[in-house]
C-alpha cells in the first residue's frame, strides 16, 4: 500500500509541475527551501520507512530513529539543511544476484542521504 501524499505536498508538487510544463525556459533557482519543509521531510521519511530498507554505512535503523524521536530527528535534519551544514554520507555497496547468475551492485544510502 502506498502512502498517500499530504494535500500541502501535493499542492507544491502540482504548482512546480505546472510552472515547469507551462514555462519550459523558466529556471527554478530556489527549490532548496522546499526540501527542508517539515511536511516534505515527513513524507520522504515515511516512504523510506514504509519501504523497509536496510541500514546504510552509519548503521542507523528506523527503529533507532523512532527511539530517538522521529520528530526531533527531522527537526535536526531540517536545521542542518536550512543552515547548509548537511553533508551526505557514503553509500553502502552490496552485490545482488541477477537472473543470469551474475551479480550487480546496489547502493544503500543512509536514511538521511
Amino acid at each position: 500500500m502506498s502512502l498517500p501524499t499530504p494535500e500541502k505536498v501535493e499542492k507544491l508538487r502540482t504548482a512546480l509541475h505546472a510552472k515547469a510544463k507551462g514555462s519550459p525556459a523558466f529556471r527554478f533557482y530556489s527549490l532548496y527551501d522546499k526540501v527542508y519543509r517539515d511536511d516534505v521531510l515527513w513524507l520522504a521519511y515515511e516512504r523510506c520507512r514504509e519501504n523497509g530498507g536496510a541500514a546504510g554505512v552509519d548503521g542507523e535503523t528506523f527503529e533507532q530513529i523512532a527511539e530517538y524521536g522521529a520528530v526531533k530527528w527531522r527537526a535536526e535534519l531540517a536545521r542542518e539543511l536550512r543552515e547548509k551544514e548537511y553533508r551526505a554520507s557514503a553509500v553502502r555497496r552490496v552485490w545482488i544476484e541477477n537472473a543470469d547468475g551474475g551479480k550487480r551492485p546496489l547502493g544503500i544510502p543512509t536514511v538521511i542521504s
